[in-house]
């Protein structure tokens, strides 16, 4: 009877090396794989979005998502006074705020120490006027603790005045990225997405009614919310200060928008793609883990290829490279870019370009050229 042999020791090397080497080439595969299925995810909400914003318009004569009156520059050249002013003309009723919706606040916790059920809002003045910024498109200067400098209803895609569209719900997934990891966590943290109410009363959101929640991962253009006036090219006498023109706060309606495949409408907010961190260090203050970190933006990474919803529907990535060759393109032949330079005192600096993480150079899609109008990049 033949005598069974057993492995040697270079066998069994042989076989671990083999193993390790299939190892290390499913790997990579197998994270490029999950990678893009999130990727995928982000598209198909913006699809969502899309959706809803389309319903939106069908319902308010195509007009486009807005929280602010029309004129409210009627009633003074500035937030502080404009909205005090609308107050006293229509008899101490004050103008709309922002609706997060119902939802259950645990016993303990302020403003309903023995647990109840109430409906989020921030009011605009009524005792709160820092929360004046939020019904603006976007703030060029001042601005209040709530809302201040930068912020604006461009990032509060899932309040109530527009999530009953799309997904009636603050927290639902569908306004937070995948690969938003530095929110995705601080909104699991809280159990929020597993909340069935409107709004979720998160314990570190409640020192007080009005506390912060957690910001969406995707914006609006906030320049394709103003008067196309508003961010008029150099050869229209460039940008204005919406509290000093007519209707300069009138969303215009998806139908003015004149080159639809070029002109972003919904964007990821943050750096996700193909970032090489989560933390931006050039940020003192931050959003998140206790104000230790807030996020690169979409625009602070020359690498960085943002998913972003179009005005025709169609959805791609697109990446801060391609908008800096068409900006640098458009300004040789026109002498100005694809995007304003000229927005209050911000100048070149834009939209926190100075915190970026290497030399890219753009404020596409929030501070577009000639707004609805304009294009964020060209043609292939």
């Amino acid at each position: 009877m033949k005598q069974r042999r057993a492995f040697t020791i270079v066998e069994l090397l042989v076989v671990i090396a083999i193993i390790a080497l299939l190892v290390s080439i499913l790997l990579p595969a197998i994270g490029k794989a999950r990678d893009q299925a999130k990727l995928t995810q982000s598209m198909a909400n913006l699809r969502n979005m899309g959706a809803g914003s389309d319903s939106y318009a069908a319902e308010w004569n195509g007009r486009q998502f807005t929280l602010l009156e029309d004129n409210i520059a009627q009633y003074a050249d500035n937030a502080d006074q404009a909205f005090p002013a609308y107050r006293t003309a229509h008899n101490g009723i004050n103008h709309q705020g922002v609706i997060l919706g119902w939802g259950y606040v645990r016993a303990g916790f302020p403003p309903a120490p023995t647990g109840e059920y109430l409906y989020f809002e921030w009011p605009v003045d009524g005792g709160h006027p820092e929360t004046r910024g939020m019904v603006q498109p976007i703030v060029f200067s001042g601005g209040g603790y709530y809302s201040g400098e930068y912020f604006g209803s461009f990032r509060l895609i899932n309040c109530r005045q527009w999530n009953v569209y799309m997904a009636p719900k603050y927290y639902d997934e569908i306004y937070f990225a995948p690969k938003d990891n530095v929110v995705r966590r601080e909104v699991e943290k809280q159990g929020c997405f597993d909340d069935p109410g409107e709004f979720c009363a998160h314990d570190t959101a409640m020192t007080s009614v009005l506390a912060k929640p957690i910001w969406s991962s995707y914006v609006l253009s906030p320049a394709a919310m103003f008067n196309p006036n508003v961010m008029a090219n150099p050869e229209k006498g460039g940008w204005t200060n919406p509290w000093t023109m007519p209707g300069g706060f009138r969303s215009p309606s998806k139908g003015q928008c004149r080159y639809s495949s070029l002109k972003t409408h919904i964007i990821e907010h943050h750096w996700l793609q193909a970032r090489r961190s989560s933390c931006n260090p050039n940020f003192t203050q931050g959003t998140f883990d206790d104000g230790a970190c807030e996020p690169w933006y979409f625009n602070h990474g020359w690498e960085s290829n943002p998913a972003t919803l179009f005005y025709d529907g169609h959805i791609e990535t697109v990446g801060v490279r391609k908008a800096e060759r068409a900006d640098a393109r458009v300004t040789a032949q026109a002498g100005y870019g694809l995007w304003s330079r000229d927005c209050g005192n911000w100048g070149a600096d834009g939209y926190h370009i100075g915190a970026s993480y290497d030399y890219a150079n753009t404020s596409f899609h929030v501070l577009t050229t000639d707004g609805i109008m304009g294009r964020d990049i060209l043609a292939d």
